[in-house]
């Protein structure tokens, strides 16, 4: 390998704006762009307004608003030969590019696989902000389409609204999604409002939502016409992690803008190098049946996975935790606010159980925890709650009912949840993980056909497996026990280790300790990580070939040079690469 030109990525946050909308409590989910990126460890540093944009190869545009001398500063940075991009946004450059905003007041789908090195499906978005041109003489190049509808043929319509435009202006270029990316991100994973009220029902009876409980997916932002498939058996489901494959979207355009200077930029694998595929078992203990606890134990014994059991008083009997932890399963908390069974919503009701549940099964520190009947409130209490009592990761989000069963908030990676306006859009400290459907072959609930689906997905884009398997219904009902044993093989089979919920908590958070910088025509990786090995991934330049004794891998539609980094890494500089 020659030596390696990593290039200069600046983000551009402008925070006098950013205040500026706080104060009038508008959310700033621009923001999860830096979520999206340090997911993923690639290297960048954050400018504000004031500061000198020259020495940046590239330079995203998180926030700008529309200050006229901020225009005129960017313009001057594309001109001179910079590379701009931006999801949304950019008025403050639209007048004097001679462009105006073409609004669009709907949802609907963005077909965009001829922007990316990658073959995608219509990806559905939240919000968009496309522009058309005044001056008819503006070098633009428009791609993609956007439509209201998935089975639109407008993707291949000369007269679609386009997706991206990428506008060339003196010696550089401005890359523009009409897409605001990272705000749809948020708003499918998180929703775009509090919980307040119960969400739409299911047209076709498969998941009634209205039922006077408020719960995680009250707040779904899908549609359940357009996004929903059916297995050969019949069960709907969402196929599509919208979330993850726009974040695969950002950072797969970005690589290549990077690629096609002639640079590069170093990111982290997902995973540990010795991990293929990443899955998890989770099971929510309600009833307290000791025998469903016994043979649960069992049955995961004899097919060697560890999972995580989340408990809701009373518990089982004592003995039974010690079972639990001598096979090496994680106690989690399983916090209940449903009224039926005497609980309530309340930071006080949350402590007061958490700490009854260390209690009881005599752990000093519960680490994860999910909510009884998904049971969610607002906006961001349930996190807040998590941060101060010490649990580190939730749950929480995920399907209740047969017919939403899925990726139904668009993801299956870990992440941060950004908080309301009030809270200056900040990024709680807990680690938030979403399951994909529960208690397979359940008489009420969706079979084993979504298994193959479901494992599809999260292999497409390298996030998390997690299925809920509720002891007793593995006791009570055998098809259930048949269920979680078919779903262990098949994953197995393809390569899915199985982690508990704070093992997967422990690692993301150990691998967001490294940083990756430029070293000399390497990567020079700093930080501390007390784990398996890692792997750092090199997007290859153009016709770059790499050397025979080098691992090669496509990430992102990119090819890329696999370099495994063995751990731990105690607080020294490593570098990585040939120079």
């Amino acid at each position: 390998m020659t030596n390696m030109k990593m290039a200069k990525l600046g983000l551009l946050f402008d925070r006098n704006e950013a205040e500026k909308r706080w104060s009038s409590n508008q959310n700033v989910f621009e923001m999860f762009l830096f979520e999206v990126l340090n997911h993923l460890r690639i290297p960048y540093e954050v400018l504000d307004a004031e500061d000198s944009f020259d020495n940046n190869d590239v330079l995203i545009s998180v926030l700008t608003g529309d200050r006229h001398e901020l225009g005129d500063k960017l313009i001057d940075y594309v001109g001179s030969g910079g590379t701009l991009i931006s999801y949304g946004g950019l008025d403050c450059i639209k007048g004097i590019l001679g462009l105006t905003s073409e609004k669009i007041d709907s949802k609907g789908y963005a077909f965009i696989s001829d922007i990316l090195s990658k073959k995608m499906p219509p990806l559905r978005f939240l919000s968009a902000d496309p522009w058309k041109a005044v001056d008819e003489s503006l070098a633009i190049d428009p791609s993609g389409s956007l439509c209201r509808t998935n089975k639109s043929m407008d993707g291949n319509s000369g007269n679609a609204i386009p997706a991206f435009q990428q506008i060339r202006y003196g010696n550089g270029s401005v890359h523009r999604w009409a897409i605001h990316i990272p705000e749809t991100i948020v708003g499918i994973q998180q929703g775009t409002k509090p919980v307040t009220e119960d969400g739409l029902p299911a047209p076709d009876g498969t998941a009634d939502l209205a039922e006077n409980l408020l719960k995680a997916d009250d707040g779904f932002e899908l549609d359940w016409e357009m996004d929903r498939s059916f297995t050969e058996t019949g069960i709907p489901y969402f196929p599509h992690p919208y979330a993850d494959l726009w974040k695969e979207a950002l950072v797969g355009h970005l690589l290549t803008c990077v690629r096609d200077m002639g640079l590069t930029l170093p990111f982290l694998d997902y995973w540990p190098s010795n991990v293929k595929n990443m899955a998890m078992i989770s099971h929510d203990s309600d009833l307290n049946v000791d025998e469903s606890a016994l043979l649960t134990l069992e049955t995961l014994k004899e097919e060697n996975v560890q999972s995580t059991w989340c408990m809701i008083p009373p518990g089982y009997s004592p003995s039974i935790y010690e079972k639990i932890k001598e096979d090496g399963h994680e106690i989690a908390f399983h916090y209940n606010a449903l009224h039926k069974d005497d609980g309530v919503w309340s930071e006080e009701a949350f402590s007061e159980q958490l700490k009854a549940v260390e209690k009881m099964t005599s752990t000093e520190q519960i680490l994860s925890n999910k909510n009884h009947y998904t049971l969610f409130e607002g906006w961001g209490e349930l996190f807040s709650w998590c941060e101060k009592y010490g649990i580190e990761a939730d749950q929480t989000r995920g399907p209740s009912k047969k017919g939403n069963v899925g990726f139904l908030f668009g993801t299956c990676h870990p992440y941060f949840p950004a908080a309301w306006a009030d809270e200056k859009n900040r990024f709680y400290n807990t680690l938030e993980i979403g399951f994909l459907t529960q208690d397979l072959n359940h008489h009420s609930l969706a079979d084993t056909s979504v298994i193959q689906p479901f494992l599809h997905g999260v292999k497409r884009v390298d996030g998390v497996a997690h299925f809920l398997f509720h002891q007793f219904h593995i006791y009570d009902q055998p098809k259930v026990r048949e269920a979680i044993i078919q779903l262990i093989r098949m994953a197995k089979k393809q390569g899915f280790t199985f982690w508990t919920c704070s093992q997967i908590n422990q690692w993301e958070r150990d691998r967001r300790k490294l940083i990756l910088k430029d070293g000399k025509g390497q990567v020079e990786i700093q930080g501390h990580l007390n784990h398996e090995g890692f792997t750092v991934l090199i997007p290859l330049l153009k016709n770059e070939k790499a050397g025979h004794e080098e691992e090669v891998t496509e990430k992102f539609g990119l090819l890329c040079r696999r370099v495994g980094v063995a751990s731990p890494i105690l607080n020294e500089d490593r570098r990585v690469g040939n120079g």
